[in-house]
This record gives structure tokens, C-alpha cells and sequence, in this order.
């Protein structure tokens, strides 16, 4: 389960806050993003936020010009975590393509690369909005574009590159939206053969324990 996001106010680690200040610009989009993602945009409210917070909705406007504004900086967040994250997850340098799957692999067990339930809730965001509409297709051309161009760098022929490009990003997506009741050690096990169904090559035994000793960090394995 997500964490609930810790204020900056909040954090020990964090700078002391100075002057009147009670929250940051960043307080107000994390605390937007977790409304986004458990309750949808609808709810994404600029009195409901500050309530959150426990402080005056004037401070909003320090930060933002109008709830658009907020909203437009949700959609540039996930922009530069997901799109972003993915493409250079994908254009990662390694010696085969199992192992630049791995690598890709590493969205999927780190949200700090990442973040799936974002994901989501901008998709359902674009049901009711053309314009979400737009950059979802956009980013998710770039994102298979990505994968194409990381298939092709290991000699798979164009045709057979995007379309290997897109069972492995559409099936990833597929499979997180089913949230299978599977452990992740589970999970871990059956990368191996999750790898050569993608790319009809065994994985070597180190890129595996490389990719172990990843998700232990951030699965419970």
C-alpha cells in the first residue's frame, strides 16, 4: 500500500520552513497527487487540499495560479517520473537484451522511477478530458517508441522489434491493472521466463542476481 506523503513541516530531515510559510509547492502537489490517484481529478479541490493540510486556501496562491495550474503541473509530474523514467530506463546502456529489459524491469519495482498508480489515475483523468487524452497518447508513443529503439539496438528487424516493443509495454500495464494476488518472490521467479518470452533469449545468471539484489530494495523478498 502507498504511503500517505509526509509534509515537508513534517519530515526531521527536511530544512526548517521560515516566516509564515506552512507548506511547500511541493506539499500541495504531493498531497494533490495522492487525492488524484485514490479518489480521482473531480476531487482534486483546493479547499478540500488545504483542509488537508490544515492551513488557509490563500496559501495555495502563492504556489499556483488557479487550480488548472495545479492540475497542469500534476501532468508535467507524471510526465517526468513516468515518460521520462521509462525512456531512460530503456535507452540504458547493457551487454545483451535481457538485460535492457531488466533494466526496464526496474520501473516496475522502484515507483520512484515509476509510478504505476499515477498511471493509472491519469488514464481514467483522460476519460473525461481530450486534452489528458492527447498527452497520455503522446507519452505512450514515446515510451513504445523507447522500446522499439532498445529492441532494434540488439538486432531485432524493425517489424519485429515495435511489435515485441508493445506486448512488453501493453502486457506490463495489463498486468499491473489486474493486481494478481502473487507475492513478489513469486514475481521474481518467473522474471526469468517473463525474459524469454519477450525476447526469445535465457537471460545470464548475473543479470538476474544484479535484478535480485534491485528489488530487494523495494519488494519484499
Amino acid at each position: 500500500m502507498a504511503q500517505k506523503p509526509v509534509l515537508h513541516r513534517d519530515d526531521p530531515e527536511a530544512e526548517p520552513l521560515v516566516g509564515n510559510i506552512k507548506v511547500t509547492r511541493n506539499d500541495w502537489l504531493n498531497v494533490a497527487m495522492d487525492v488524484l490517484i485514490s479518489d480521482g481529478v473531480e476531487q482534486v479541490k483546493v479547499l478540500a487540499l488545504a483542509e488537508r493540510m490544515q492551513v488557509s486556501r490563500s496559501s495555495f496562491y502563492w504556489y499556483f495560479k488557479s487550480r488548472q495550474d495545479l492540475l497542469d503541473a500534476l501532468l508535467k509530474t507524471w510526465e517526468q517520473t513516468n515518460t521520462a523514467g521509462m525512456v531512460r530506463q530503456a535507452e540504458t546502456p547493457a551487454e545483451t537484451i535481457t538485460g535492457a529489459v531488466l533494466n526496464v524491469f526496474r520501473c516496475i519495482a522502484n515507483p520512484d522511477l515509476f509510478n504505476t498508480a499515477l498511471d493509472f489515475a491519469v488514464r481514467d483523468w483522460s476519460r473525461r478530458s481530450g486534452k489528458v487524452r492527447s498527452l497520455l497518447d503522446r507519452s505512450d508513443r514515446r515510451r513504445v517508441e523507447a522500446l522499439t529503439g532498445m529492441f532494434a539496438r540488439y538486432g531485432y528487424p524493425d517489424r519485429e522489434a515495435v511489435t515485441r516493443a508493445k506486448v512488453l509495454y501493453y502486457m506490463q500495464l495489463g498486468y499491473e491493472m489486474a493486481d494478481p494476488n502473487e507475492t513478489h518472490a513469486h514475481r521474481l521467479e518467473m522474471t526469468s521466463e517473463y525474459l524469454k518470452v519477450f525476447t526469445g533469449r535465457e537471460p545470464m545468471s548475473e543479470e538476474m542476481a544484479d535484478f535480485t539484489e534491485f528489488t530487494k530494495q523495494h519488494w519484499d523478498v
